[in-house]
């Protein structure tokens, strides 16, 4: 069997009551995205200095930790 024979196969099998959608560029959407991530920027980096913080601290932490041992 061709590819040429698989892939007329697949068409004949492909039905639908739909017609095919055409791709293209969504604007309006894109907007939407851009506008929501520009937000969530604004609203996370002036936290960020006590996310990095935390972090630190909790490395620093685990490392003690892991320093002392197990307790007995």
């Amino acid at each position: 069997m061709s590819e040429d024979d698989s892939s007329s196969l697949a068409r004949k099998a492909y039905h639908t009551v739909t017609p095919g959608s055409h791709m293209r560029p969504d604007s309006e959407m894109d907007s939407i995205g851009w506008t929501m991530f520009l937000i969530l920027v604004v609203l996370l980096v002036p936290f960020l200095p006590f996310i990095a913080i935390v972090y630190v601290l909790s490395k620093v932490f685990g490392y003690l930790n892991a320093q002392r041992g197990p307790s007995p």
